[in-house]
This record gives C-alpha cells, sequence and structure tokens, in this order.
C-alpha cells in the first residue's frame, strides 16, 4: 500500500487539544475548527496524514462512547466535521480515526437499555460476562465485565454478530461520512482477530486503499496481522528502544530491536509498522530523555527505520509532559498555534528539514533494512532498494567521533540532512560525525540533493516577527484601530468583533469576538495581537483584516 510508505503522520488527541472540557456538556462548540489555523504548519513538517483519537460523543476522555456516529459535542457537529476532513483532503492530507471498539461508555444506548430493562433488555449479550447474580462496582444491580477493572469501559461482546454488525456499520459510516483513509484500533491486543478479518474486508470493499493499525502494547504483532487481519501494530519495542538506547548511551539496544524485527529473516520483516517516540498514553520524548541534544537522533532513528513515523502534537518542539495516577492534562494540552509553550523552533525546524528528506528518499519509505555497524555510541544502518541505497549514521557521544564502514562502491556520498555536503567513498569510509548528530548518506555520481525546506519556526506570545529583505518594504504598515465589526483571519476565518475590554487583574487590553463560521462561538485575544502586523508568504500583512 504505497501512501502509508510515503507518509509522515501526526498525532492529535482533539478533546485535549482543543481544551474540551473533562465532562461532556452536550453543547455543541466548534473547537476543533482551530485544526485550520495548524495547516499550513502540517505542510510545512511534510506532515501528509493525521490520526484523530476518539471524536465521538463521549461521556469523558473519549475512550467512553456513546453514539458512535455522532461528533462529540465538545468539537463540533458531522457537518463541521465532514467540512474538516474535506479540508485537509484538498492540502495533501490524509484522516485516520480511533475506532474505539473493545468497550462502550456507561451511556452507550444498549448499556442503557440493559439497566432499564433488565433482562428482559434484548442488548443483554451484547456485553462481556453480563449477569444478574450480582451488582457492580458502580451499582448496577447486575454484574459485567470493565476493561482493564474500569467500570466506566463497559467490555463489548465482539463474538456476538449483532454487535460486529453494528460496529461494521458505524464504519460504514464514517467512510461514507467523511471519507476517511484509515483507523487506530485501540486495545487491539485484547480484542478478537476476527472481528478485525471482517473489519478488513468492509474497508476493503469500501476503499481499497483504507489502512488499519492496531494498539498493541506487548505480544507478538503477527497475530492480528495475519490472515487478512489489520495491516499494521503500534511498535511498542522500538518505541522504548529508541530513547532509552540513548539514555543508556547504548545503540546495541535498538539496533538489536531493529534487526529483530526487521533484519533479513526478522519476525516483522512484513508488516509496515506504526512507529512513535511518544504519543497520549506515555511520557513525551523530552521529558523520557535525559540529554535534549539526543532528541535530533530519536528522531531520525525514528524517520528512517522500517515502518510510517508518527509524531505526537506538539512533540516537534519538543514540549514536555509525564503521566501520573491523578491526570493525564501534561500529555494531553490544548495548544494554540500562535503561542507554543517554551518551544524549541531548532527541533522543529530539524523536523521540517528530516519530513523533506523522509519523503524524497524512496529507499526509507520502501527499502529493506541492514545493521552495518554498532558501537555503544555510534550507529550506522543501511535502507536499500534495487533503486537506491541510504547509510544512516548516528553518534550520540559528547563529541566529534570517527565511524567507518564499508561501501560496497567507488562513488560520492551525500549527506542529504546536512547541506548536501560531499565525502568521496573508495569502497570504505572513515566518516566524522559531529557530537550529538546524524548524517543521512545517499551513494550517487555526485549530482544528487536534496532542497531545504522552508522555516516553520513558531513565536511564542512575547516574540516580535522578524523582518526579511522582501518585508522592509512594508514597514509603513501599522497595527489596527480595532473596533466592533467583522475581520477576516488572514488564514481565511471570518469573525466579528463585539467589544473591547479590560483584563480585571492585569488591565491587559483584550478583543472579544466570535466566529462568523457554524457557531457564534464567542474567542478573547490580547488586543495588541489581535491588532499586529504579522509576516506572511513573504509579505507584512494584518492579523486579522477589516471586512468592508
Amino acid at each position: 500500500m504505497s501512501w502509508i510508505n510515503e507518509s509522515i503522520i501526526y498525532n492529535i488527541y482533539p478533546l485535549g487539544f482543543c481544551g474540551a472540557p473533562k465532562y461532556n456538556d452536550h453543547k455543541t462548540t466548534y473547537r476543533l475548527d482551530k485544526i485550520y489555523e495548524w495547516i499550513d504548519h502540517l505542510k510545512k513538517l511534510n506532515i501528509n496524514a493525521i490520526v484523530f483519537n476518539p471524536v465521538f460523543e463521549s461521556t469523558s476522555h473519549g475512550y467512553d462512547t456513546i453514539d458512535y456516529k455522532k461528533i462529540d459535542s465538545r468539537l463540533g457537529d458531522n457537518e463541521s466535521f465532514k467540512k474538516i476532513c474535506d479540508t485537509l483532503h484538498k492540502n495533501g492530507i490524509r484522516v485516520l480515526l480511533d475506532g474505539v471498539f473493545n468497550h462502550v461508555g456507561r451511556e452507550f444506548f444498549a448499556f442503557k437499555d440493559i439497566q432499564e430493562k433488565g433482562p428482559s433488555s434484548q442488548y443483554c449479550s451484547w456485553f462481556q460476562n453480563l449477569n444478574f447474580n450480582g451488582h457492580s462496582p458502580k451499582g448496577d444491580p447486575f454484574w459485567y465485565e470493565g476493561w482493564a477493572g474500569h467500570y466506566d469501559l463497559v467490555k463489548l461482546n465482539l463474538q456476538n454478530q449483532q454487535v460486529v454488525d453494528y460496529l461494521l456499520d458505524c464504519v460504514r459510516f464514517w467512510i461514507d461520512e467523511f471519507d476517511i483513509d484509515g483507523l487506530r484500533l485501540d486495545a487491539a491486543d485484547v480484542m478478537d482477530v476476527n472481528f478485525f478479518r471482517q473489519l478488513r474486508r468492509l474497508t476493503a470493499d469500501k476503499k481499497a486503499d483504507f489502512w488499519m493499525y492496531g494498539e498493541m502494547v506487548g505480544g507478538d504483532y503477527n497475530r492480528i496481522v495475519q490472515n487478512e487481519g489489520l495491516h499494521s501494530v503500534t511498535n511498542y519495542e522500538c518505541y522504548k528502544g529508541i530513547y532509552s538506547s540513548h539514555n543508556d548511551r547504548n545503540y546495541f539496544e535498538i539496533a538489536h530491536s531493529l534487526q529483530r524485527q526487521f533484519a533479513q529473516g526478522g519476525i516483522y520483516k512484513n508488516i509496515y509498522t506504526y512507529n512513535f517516540v511518544d504519543n497520549h498514553d506515555v511520557n513525551r520524548v523530552a521529558s523520557n530523555v535525559n540529554n535534549q541534544q539526543h532528541l535530533k537522533n530519536i528522531y531520525t532513528v525514528l524517520y528512517c527505520m522500517p515502518g510510517v513515523p508518527s509524531v505526537y502534537y506538539g512533540s516537534e518542539w519538543a514540549l514536555k509532559g509525564t503521566r501520573t495516577h491523578s491526570s493525564d492534562t501534561d500529555l494531553r494540552p490544548c495548544l494554540d498555534i500562535d503561542s507554543i509553550p517554551n518551544p524549541d523552533n531548532s527541533l522543529c525546524e530539524f523536523l521540517c528539514r528530516l519530513g523533506k528528506v523522509r519523503l524524497g528518499l524512496e529507499a526509507l519509505q520502501y527499502g529493506d533494512f541492514e545493521n552495518i555497524v554498532t558501537k555503544n555510541e555510534q550507529y550506522v544502518f543501511r535502507r536499500r532498494t534495487s533503486a537506491q541505497t541510504v547509510y544512516i549514521a548516528l553518534n550520540l557521544a559528547d563529541n566529534q567521533s570517527d565511524i567507518g564502514f564499508n561501501t560496497e562502491g567507488n562513488f560520492v556520498l551525500t549527506d542529504v540532512l546536512n547541506d548536501n555536503e560531499k565525502f568521496e567513498a573508495n569502497g570504505y569510509i572513515n566518516l566524522s560525525i559531529p557530537a550529538h548528530s546524524a548524517r543521512i548518506l545517499v551513494p550517487n555520481d555526485g549530482n544528487f540533493k536534496i532542497e531545504e525546506n522552508t522555516s516553520c519556526n513558531i513565536k511564542t506570545k512575547s516574540s516580535k516577527p522578524q523582518k526579511t529583505k522582501a518585508q522592509k518594504s512594508d514597514d509603513n504598515l501599522k497595527p489596527l484601530n480595532v473596533t466592533p465589526g467583522k475581520y477576516r483571519h488572514f488564514k481565511g476565518g471570518e469573525y466579528e468583533v463585539v467589544g473591547i475590554a479590560r483584563h480585571s487583574e492585569t488591565l491587559e487590553k483584550l478583543v472579544i469576538y466570535k466566529a462568523l463560521y457554524n457557531t457564534g462561538e464567542l474567542w478573547v485575544r490580547p488586543y495588541d495581537m489581535f491588532a499586529e502586523v504579522i509576516e506572511f508568504e513573504g509579505k507584512k500583512i494584518h492579523r486579522f483584516e477589516p471586512i468592508n
């Protein structure tokens, strides 16, 4: 399936990303429309697919589904999400959704029917280990299985064909209504694989290139992929190995996992795994890694190993976050593209460049894998197709280090990660690699190169736009005098300013305005930010322009 090989995925947990309230008040609020403001950033990162974690109506965190055919009220409605999917598709970005089919919430219609009707409910067989010989920890006059002991998550009986047919109908609806391109299957490691086979047949009939991967924290990945099951799995083995090999200054750890999985005879050689270094369930990689200087090498491994790389929203700026027993807020923050907290723009710039390399090299997308040299602090592996070879050389030491390896021929090695620097290879090369850095080397005749991508710096609230030569002629453009009326954001959204206010504690001047698309939701932005002149595509423009 070529499109997934040629993809870089961005993973968003929508309820956190949008700052939605913890519990659903069932008031439709179009928070997910903020994704429109992120599209340019995603394209600079060379992102061409998004995985949205749960978007359907739920009680709290999204995994306690109430209605599979209704977008969560805290995010918008079906029509607004349909427009989001359409806009992302027009920008070359595919959409994958989180299929939470192992369990539902206690407000799910079939479970509520049992609460109301007891043993006479037609849905008693829909749930795992339901019986009326006891009481549930939630006070119900019956017992049921809660997923992993969580009784707000009622485990479905996927051996009941009525349940399976219902879920398949929901997926059919998602494809017809939103034209989605794939699914993440939550808790796939504890689900009935026969369900995956039926799901595979349905989605293949609806959309030939539909792609599905399962969440699998451990065990044999082949179990849910073989025999026309899912296409792929979350690669938790390498998730841990990538960062811990840097923490322990021991590249042998990740080299062993990659060899075991993907080298000739590797146990997952035929699975194009979903690769990641953090997500909404685990600590962010910037919190897991002991030395922040290792982040660039960590992402280089992620982007160059077999499988599809995925970036968790915000981690491109090295945002930190850890999981605690009481809260996942740090892992799932609300982010505003105009005010990322303490961003590491150098890492973001690096991922822009790395993404360009990933999508520009056939061998990184389709090539086989082989370890070439492994040392504690240096590592070289090779990706190769019949048409192209790429060497990935990494150094995690605190000083510049040399590493030598056979190159199987006389040619030029172009380092496409670092300004297309060239090295002569005569069957063997001894290569110097700066501290905490990597080289991505393409053998060629000396004329190969990948152009640098454009900047993806994100300013903080307190930073000022920087001038370029092309913009100096526009220095006379002044900030707006903001008054009530209609305005258009520079990315297209239309709003109405309803008034100017003062912060009760700081006396900061604030603009109160409402969206004119889909809803009258009110927004607040500092007056100076609303009125300011910004730089966009080489020109100085107003962030908001009055509409006559």
